[in-house]
Order: structure tokens, then C-alpha cells, then sequence
């Protein structure tokens, strides 16, 4: 018996050993949780404060607004000061500086990521056994999204990035973009399909066990208990991303009715990917903010907006009863450079417009575009009802002031200056409970 019992105290001893030598993770007893990544694309300063004006006034609240944390956007890449969406979506997804042309690979050669692997967050996370979205308003395409399952030389090799997406193994997916699911000439739902490889992707999806769904009321009928979805609701965009003359002309909506807006596609997916006890990461994007601000829409802007405030609010009320989840809103860069004036010698009667373009030849936006009805604000706490118009001075994306939110699970990690790579970081110590410097 003594023996036995010297035998055991010097084999607890060399394991007290060998477990104090053993490299352990730096944040091995950190709490972890679920991760939603919302990027309303293109969307700055500016469209939020209009947001809350618009549809809660000057002194009421949004949900953006009452998101906690904030930072303020670091934007510039490793070859310019204005990124663009793949290159940011890039960084994202790899928490690494890369270049403008950049979409998932850095001068055609795979990424590093900040983790040490050649793997994005998201495919890191399918790794560990995590459950995955993808949501874009856009086409399935847009690099907002896909670049977390998809490195391609060029963004535009959209049949290619089309299949990388649609066969990522992602629980969930939705957007528009079917005409790059189906061979050319191949009649679909919204229309003829332009892949020139003669694969059907929306076979391939169902006989992968992905259920189908079309319209915004087919999603709604989705069981919570389904394992895998795949939603596409438009042949390219669910929505026309063109100016506010134009659309009118052509009897254009902003959105298809038929397609499900941002928030509803979010609540159905998180219902999906909460149904068990698995965590999940989410990945959204609201591409229209970005794409009628590249076409100087002020109306499809203030839509999307909306649309992505009510996004977060789905994310709230699902974060009551799930606090070990991290939400963080942001774009990448500010497009068209909106603003807002709405000055003291701004005084429209009714009937009155909107001039044509500012003082210094700016173009200027009313509700319907230009010379239109000027835009009115929701009542401040006085009552009074404010009149303001807003002007643009670009088409391009611009640096511009672009605000990163952050609510939950170490949303701390989001205040001050904050640089475009430190998103994959608030995310991946969420995700694996590791920090990385």
C-alpha cells in the first residue's frame, strides 16, 4: 500500500509537471459566445445621424444609437488611404492589411491570417464546429460576405466566387445573384442563369440537403429545426440601385416586394443557428446603403439605413435572453460623401424645393431626388418639425467618418481610434476565447 500510494504521489507530481510546461493559450478560460457582423456598406457618420432624425428626431434614439461602444474607423490598406469593399471585406476576414484589388488572396498568394493560419475567421470557425450564416441584400457575389469562404485572384470572376460560396458548407445563405447559379441560357425563377460551366448550383445545393427558398414568404415558413437554407431572392441585387430620376422613369421600386428585407432575413437565420446548443457566426451585409450612395440616391440610402437599424434591433432582442453574443456594426468606407444641411436661412415653405446644387456646385437631394420636396425631420422634444436637404461630393467611396459599433460580449474591445483590422479581433477572442495582439 505504500508503494502503490508513493507511486501515485510521484506520478501526480511529474503530471503537475508536464501540464505546467505545456504551452496553454493565452485566454484559455475566457468566455466565448456567438459573433453577428453586420456591415452596412458604404454607410457613415451621416447616414446614421439622418436615420435618427428621419425616423425617431434630432433628440430621440436608434438602435444604432444605443448600441454602447463606440470607434471611430480606421480605413486606409496597404496601397492606398480609400479601400475598396474586397479589400476591406479582406481584412476583415483575415485581420491583416491587404491591397485595393485584394479579394480573399494578397497579389494572388493565400493570406496568413492574424491567427497564424491560412484560414479565414469564418472557415476557422466551421472548423471548430460552428454553426455559419451569410446574409447580403446584394448580389451572392458582393465581397462583403463572400470573401469569408472565397480567395479568388480578381473580384471579378463571379461564377467562380459564385460556387465558392453556394458550396462553402455554410448553414445558411442568403441573397440575390441567381443568375449565377444557373448554366447560361437556363431559365430560373427571376431569369435566365450566365454561368458558362453548364453547372446547375441550386441543384447541387438541393442535393446537398440545403431546403430552397425563393420569396421573402417562402423564408417565412422556414422550420427553425432546418439544418440548411438557401435563400436567393433576386437575379442580381434585391434591390435597383440607380438614381431617384431614373427609377421613376422606369416605374423602378427601391426593393423588390418579393424579397426579404435585411431584418427579416436576419431574424430567420438566427432562429436557425441558435436552434441548439452550438455557437454561431454571422456574417451581414446591407449592400444598397453603399450601392445608391455610389449613384447619389439619397431615398435608397435613408432605406437601407433603416433596414440596417432594424437589423440591429433584431440582434437586441435576441441578445436579451443571449448575452454571450458580440454584435459589431461597421463598413468600410464612406460612400459619396453624404451630408446634411439644414441651416438657419434653410427655411421651405410648403410647396417650395430643393435647389439643384449647393453654393459650391455640389449636387443636392431632396426626397425624390433633385429640385424635389426637401426631406423633414421627425418632432425634436419642442415639437418642432426641421427641414434640410442633402448634398453629396462624390460617386466614389471616400475615406469619409466611418463609426464602428459594438454591443455584448467584449464590446469593450471597440472604443477610441480604431483600426480596420482589430474588427477580426473583437471577433476571434469572441469566438475562441484567445486574444491576439
Amino acid at each position: 500500500m505504500q508503494n502503490l500510494k508513493l507511486f501515485l504521489s510521484v506520478l501526480l507530481i511529474n503530471l503537475v509537471i508536464i501540464g505546467c510546461t505545456k504551452p496553454v493559450p493565452e485566454d484559455i478560460n475566457q468566455k466565448t459566445g456567438n459573433v453577428i457582423f453586420l456591415h452596412p456598406d458604404g454607410s457613415g457618420l451621416t447616414t446614421w445621424h439622418a436615420n435618427r432624425i428621419l425616423n425617431y428626431g434630432p433628440d430621440g434614439e436608434s438602435n444604432w444609437d444605443r448600441m454602447p461602444h463606440t470607434g471611430l474607423y480606421r480605413s486606409h490598406i496597404l496601397n492606398s488611404l480609400t479601400t475598396s469593399s474586397n479589400a476591406g471585406a479582406t481584412i476583415h476576414a483575415y485581420g491583416v492589411k491587404a491591397d485595393y484589388g485584394a479579394f480573399g488572396l494578397i497579389n494572388g498568394k493565400e493570406i496568413t491570417a492574424a491567427s497564424g493560419k491560412n484560414r479565414s475567421i469564418m472557415q476557422e470557425a466551421m472548423d471548430a464546429g460552428m454553426k455559419t450564416g451569410l446574409i447580403n441584400s446584394g448580389n451572392i457575389i458582393e465581397p462583403g460576405t463572400a470573401v469569408f469562404v472565397s480567395s479568388r485572384e480578381k473580384r471579378s470572376m463571379y461564377e467562380d466566387i459564385a460556387k465558392d460560396v453556394a458550396q462553402s458548407g455554410v448553414d445558411v445563405i442568403l441573397s440575390g445573384g441567381e443568375e449565377w447559379l444557373l448554366p447560361e441560357g437556363v431559365e430560373g425563377r427571376y431569369g435566365l442563369g450566365k454561368r458558362t460551366d453548364g453547372l446547375n448550383l441550386i441543384s447541387w445545393l438541393q442535393d446537398n440537403g440545403y431546403t430552397i427558398v425563393y420569396t421573402k414568404d417562402e423564408l417565412s415558413q422556414v422550420p427553425q429545426s432546418t439544418e440548411k437554407l438557401f435563400g436567393v431572392f433576386a437575379e442580381n441585387h434585391t434591390f435597383n440601385a440607380k438614381e431617384e430620376e431614373i427609377l421613376v422613369e422606369k416605374n423602378l421600386p427601391l426593393y423588390w416586394d418579393y424579397s426579404p428585407s435585411l431584418d427579416q432575413m436576419m431574424e430567420k437565420t438566427i432562429e436557425i443557428l441558435s436552434y441548439g446548443d452550438k455557437k454561431f457566426f454571422l456574417v451581414v451585409e446591407e449592400e444598397a446603403t453603399d450601392n445608391f450612395a455610389n449613384n447619389n440616391n439619397a431615398a435608397g440610402v435613408m432605406e437601407a439605413v433603416k433596414r440596417s437599424d432594424l437589423s440591429i434591433g433584431v440582434v437586441q432582442k435576441f441578445m436579451k435572453k443571449n448575452p454571450n453574443t458580440l454584435l459589431i456594426v461597421a463598413a468600410d468606407s464612406e460612400a459619396g460623401g453624404l451630408d446634411m444641411i439644414g441651416n438657419d436661412y434653410i427655411d421651405y415653405k410648403d410647396g417650395d424645393l430643393t435647389p439643384e446644387n449647393d453654393r459650391n456646385g455640389a449636387p443636392v437631394d431632396g426626397q425624390f431626388g433633385a429640385v424635389s420636396k426637401p426631406y423633414f425631420s421627425k418632432p425634436d422634444r419642442n415639437g418642432n418639425i426641421l427641414p434640410f436637404h442633402f448634398v453629396w461630393n462624390s460617386y466614389d467611396d471616400c475615406y469619409g467618418a466611418v463609426i464602428v459599433k459594438a454591443e455584448g460580449l467584449n464590446e469593450e474591445m471597440v472604443s477610441g481610434s480604431f483600426d480596420n483590422t482589430k474588427i477580426y479581433r473583437a471577433m476571434y477572442k469572441t469566438l475562441f476565447g484567445i486574444n491576439i495582439r
